[in-house]
């Protein structure tokens, strides 16, 4: 008899159980808040909900909506509050679905493709269920500037100054060159230079629902930052021969990958994402400069090899004119790990001098260009560095931070290192290219990469050490890219 009353004692204690979890689990969810961002090429929607709750979209027509359902769930937020400026939604309309559930209705202005996920609390937020609207077709950034046509223009214009040189060296090919031209139809005119603006890509870091650090006094990296790449864009725009492009020009949130991505579309020469750094700690302060670091830049060659999508956008082969596609595994590792090395080169060249001029306008946290696997930097044809500007959580570097004096002489700053690396290393086709051209010393102490070309045979052929030649051009490997100009040190 004792045993028949402890088993219906544990049946009972089991039934109870099961009978909590399910009443645990059909608790109702609140929506507590809405939360909208809106980008040129989308826009996220944020439901801050008391418990997590499974959501259904899907999309009406005649006329566009777009219609969210959760199950068990309530508003007590304010629809009617939530901005919608510069989005596709035009109205938002909420009721109730099936007794217990939430119905809400995006009225939508134009095209979008939905895509939905939950996300788990944090030490920021609590549940949330995130609705981005794609625009098909749009990008984050205007006014794409393709310098491909522009740099085989120039080739064609340094083939033209070779061969006019080589006629004046040798008489009696002149004497040839001039049979054929007269033989041939009326020759073309030389395509006048391009001087085509050297394009930065300034990426603000976090946005949207990500605000990055937090400051004693409540200041967020994300507003920190975004004023910072706004003056650091401006003061780009002012220089001749330069063009900023914002990778994030309001409070929004982009995908890592996404932001080198667009710096890759815009035909980026060079690609900057700005920080404020953060510690337990309100001591530390000074600004740094980060480059990818090696092993950071072999594991994204892996990737990047393994990715189909990507091996026809390698080498700047972004309009297909450079694919790899039709080369075998081997060479195209090959290839790739020349151009992310010769990349990081570039990299670590330009983070020392922006380092430099960093040092001139605030305290360095390192006094080095330091390296890690930052995601923003791992383009491997775009030269990337991440600065971080300084210690958000320092309270007297926070409040330098939001002082636009000080904002501005950073921006100065970072442009300054730019400038200097840019004016000795144009890249082909630029107007800086084309004002060194014509601007060189007769002394001839300068050389053009050629196809083939190493770095002792340039070294040879001019009588200098290679460590010289290293050190007068800032190199700190063996790299070297076709159109590159070295300086040639006196021997």
């Amino acid at each position: 008899m004792s045993k028949a009353i402890s088993l219906r004692r544990v049946v009972l204690s089991a039934i109870a159980v099961i009978a909590a979890g399910v009443g645990t689990s059909l608790q109702a969810a609140t929506v507590e808040g809405m939360r909208l961002w809106a980008a040129p090429d989308h826009a996220r929607l944020v439901f801050d909900l008391s418990e997590a709750a499974p959501a259904n979209v899907f999309s009406l027509d005649d006329p566009d909506r777009l219609v969210i359902d959760l199950d068990d769930t309530q508003m007590d937020t304010d629809a009617d509050s939530l901005s919608l400026d510069d989005s596709a939604i035009s109205d938002v309309r909420t009721g109730s679905r099936e007794g217990n559930g939430l119905r809400v209705v995006l009225e939508l202005n134009r095209e979008v493709e939905p895509r939905h996920f939950t996300l788990a609390p944090n030490d920021q937020y609590g549940h949330r269920l995130v609705v981005d609207l794609e625009y098909p077709g749009e990008s984050a950034v205007e006014n794409p500037i393709d310098p491909i046509e522009a740099m085989i223009r120039e080739q064609e214009i340094q083939a033209q100054r070779a061969s006019a040189q080589s006629q004046v060296d040798d008489p009696q090919q002149t004497a040839s060159s001039d049979e054929e031209a007269d033989s041939s139809s009326a020759s073309e005119e030389a395509k006048p230079h391009p001087k085509r603006d050297i394009i930065i890509a300034v990426d603000a870091g976090h946005g949207g629902e990500d605000p990055g650090a937090i400051g004693p006094s409540g200041n967020r990296e994300k507003d920190v930052v975004l004023d910072i790449s706004q003056r650091l864009a401006d003061t780009i725009n002012a220089v001749d021969g330069f063009k900023a492009v914002l990778v994030r020009d309001g409070d929004y949130y982009l995908g890592l990958r996404q932001r080198t991505q667009l710096a890759r579309d815009q035909k980026a020469d060079f690609f900057v994402s700005i920080h404020a750094d953060a510690f337990n700690s309100p001591r530390p302060q000074g600004s740094s400069v980060y480059a990818l670091s090696q092993r950071g830049a072999t594991s994204e060659t892996a990737q990047w090899l393994a990715d189909s999508e990507n091996r026809s956008d390698l080498v700047g082969g972004v309009d297909g004119n450079l694919s790899l596609r039709d080369k075998d595994e081997v060479l195209r590792g090959v290839l790739l790990d020349l151009t992310m090395t010769a990349t990081l080169n570039d990299s670590l060249s330009i983070g020392g001098q922006v380092l430099d001029q960093l040092g001139r306008v605030n305290r360095l946290h390192k006094s080095r260009v330091e390296q890690a696997g930052f995601m923003v930097l791992k383009s491997p044809d775009i030269p990337s560095l991440l600065v971080e500007v300084g210690f958000i959580s320092n309270p007297d570097e926070e409040r330098r931070l939001r002082d636009p004096i000080h904002q501005q002489g950073v921006s100065e700053a970072i442009m300054g290192g730019l400038q200097n690396h840019f004016e000795r290393y144009p890249p082909p086709a630029s107007l800086l290219a084309w004002q060194r051209d014509n601007q060189r010393s007769p002394s001839g102490d300068e050389y053009r990469i050629q196809s083939g070309d190493t770095l002792s045979a340039i070294a040879v052929r001019h009588g200098v050490p290679v460590n010289q030649l290293k050190q007068a051009n800032d190199l700190n490997g063996d790299a070297l890219r076709v159109g590159q100009v070295l300086r040639i040190p006196s021997s």
